[in-house]
């Protein structure tokens, strides 16, 4: 491929060949998942609503009025269902790394089945992914194998298992179902167009809430990434591990207002997470996430940083009217 350095790197990335990540990823995950699970869609009994806006390795590979950085904007939304003992949830995101953007859209539903002292959400969900090219910078404008200005859009599918219990979760889902492949044309006039396969996501996450004393709570988390090229009937979907990344970390929570922690991913970074509840009930919440990249910062960048903002709503109840007895009837 005819392509500056710069455009060939963004390439790699996005690329479904590299087999690399092809979504977003958030450091604040440990209140993010609705965005991993479609499960988590109302199984904590209550709605709530969570914006994530996230800026990765600040200011990467700047060339010409294009930037690098992966950027990426997410809400998410899910409310319990009382009369189906389940739960709806919607999420939506925007992300842009290099000339690549993406918006997706998800919207799930959790059957919830009680299961010991906690509950056992299990998930579907739709997916649809409009995905756009933007201008690579190329040293050959008729290179068939550089996008220029294209898009495509495709449906998939999702699934997943969450159990929710007072002391733990966990959670396992699966999405790119249906593994769409994406056509971009290309600048050039011959040949085919150049072509991007959504491979499978997979995610495996869990935390545990320990009582350290009356007023704090310590919840170590992790969570489990993964890319599975290939169907799911070849025998070497799970085997390379490179495809595989892994996060691990621990929060302090005081009065279930205010928390601090620390997060570890896997040959990447090394985080602090700071965060506050206010209002009724300390039903809003701020977080700040700061990522010091200490691995492979060539390739990346010194730090990435990431915010968010939650509201949890009320838990619902089922509106019945109270029976109404007369002795009119009592005979």
């Amino acid at each position: 491929m005819k392509v500056t350095f710069f455009a060939t790197l963004l390439l790699s990335v996005v690329a479904g060949t590299a087999f690399a990540q092809q979504q977003p990823q958030f450091t604040q995950y440990g209140t993010n998942g609705m965005h991993l699970n479609p499960a988590y869609a109302g199984v904590k009994g209550y709605g709530e609503v969570n914006m994530i806006l996230r800026y990765q390795y600040l200011n990467y590979g700047t060339y010409g009025d294009a930037n690098g950085s992966p950027r990426t904007g997410l809400i998410t939304g899910s409310l319990p269902v009382l009369a189906t003992n389940g739960g709806v949830g919607l999420a939506v995101y925007y992300d842009q790394a290099g000339m690549a953007k993406m918006t997706n859209a998800a919207l799930s539903y959790s059957q919830h089945v009680k299961l010991g002292s906690g509950t056992l959400g299990i998930g579907l969900q739709g997916l649809y992914t409009y995905l756009g090219k933007g201008t690579y910078i190329a040293i050959d404008e008729d290179d068939i194998n550089v996008p220029k200005n294209a898009s495509d859009s495709k449906f998939d599918m999702g699934a997943g298992l969450w159990y929710e219990a007072p002391k733990f979760y966990a959670g396992l889902s699966v999405n790119n179902l249906l593994r769409s492949e994406y056509t971009f044309k290309s600048g050039g006039t011959e040949g085919t167009p150049s072509q991007y396969l959504a491979e499978n996501h997979a995610y495996l996450t869990a935390g545990y809430n320990i009582d350290a004393s009356s007023n704090v709570v310590v919840t170590p988390t992790v969570l489990v990434k993964a890319v599975l090229p290939g169907k799911f009937s070849s025998s070497s979907k799970f085997n390379d591990a490179k495809n595989y990344s892994l996060e691990g970390g621990i929060r302090g929570t005081l009065d279930d207002k205010y928390w601090a922690g620390v997060n570890y991913r896997h040959e990447e970074s090394v985080s602090a997470l700071l965060g506050l509840s206010f209002g009724s009930d300390n039903a809003i919440r701020f977080g700040y996430a700061f990522d010091f990249i200490a691995f492979n910062q060539d390739a990346r960048a010194f730090s990435s940083h990431e915010i968010m903002l939650s509201y949890r709503l009320p838990k619902p109840s089922l509106i019945t009217r109270p029976a109404i007895r007369t002795p009119r009837y009592s005979f």
